[in-house]
């Protein structure tokens, strides 16, 4: 998407709002508390994950996103929450951080919109430490044939107002080409539009 005014400008207050809702934030509460230890959380956007967090459990988090405009409102949760973060302004493909450095990688609503998921999850893989888990709630391909025509139909309008988000990717698939054994997959239908409310959600271990 180019970057012109809108996603300058009304972009993230539009993805803070939506990825905001009610339905939204219970998919967070199921996920986000269970992670502990050294944190790196893709797609941290505008820190909707803060208040989520089990601040006991957590040592420290790393937040990466490539929309650096998200992060101002990304600041503001993350000093009411109190917890230490840092923020790093890139997508995930490449991960300047070290082998084996993460006890939880955390992400939520995040796969639909990187360019590149299996790479980016490769390098997620890379960087978790032996015995650590990967959490992650997210939507993507619906199991109706009827829902995955709507969800292709959709597409050419949806991903540019989006954020270049994708409604039909395959999440478990991916998780498994980039190396990745599921533990505990939930899936079903949110409360919202059909075709962008199939959810997958659960752990994953390298």
């Amino acid at each position: 998407m180019a970057d012109n005014w809108y996603e300058r400008h009304l972009l993230p207050t539009v993805l803070d709002f939506a990825c905001g809702l009610p339905m939204v934030t219970r998919q967070r509460e199921r996920v986000v508390p269970r992670a502990r230890g050294r944190v790196l959380e893709v797609g941290i956007g505008t820190g909707l994950n803060m208040p989520h967090y089990a601040a006991e459990q957590v040592e420290s988090i790393t937040g990466v996103d490539p929309a650096l405009r998200m992060h101002e409102k990304a600041k503001a949760r993350i000093r009411r929450s109190g917890l230490k973060v840092e923020l790093v302004g890139l997508s995930a493909e490449r991960l300047p951080l070290a082998d084996a450095s993460f006890d939880t990688v955390l992400l939520t609503y995040t796969l639909c919109s990187i360019p590149e998921p299996v790479a980016a999850l490769r390098e997620m893989r890379r960087v978790l430490a032996p015995g650590g888990r990967l959490l992650f709630c997210e939507h993507g391909r619906a199991p109706d044939a009827s829902v995955r025509r709507w969800q292709a139909r959709l597409q050419p309008w949806w991903g540019p107002i989006a954020g270049g988000c994708q409604l039909g990717r395959d999440i478990p698939a991916l998780l498994v080409e980039a190396g990745f054994t599921l533990h505990g997959l939930e899936t079903g239908y949110i409360p919202g539009p059909r075709p962008l409310a199939f959810n997958y959600w659960g752990e994953a271990s390298a």
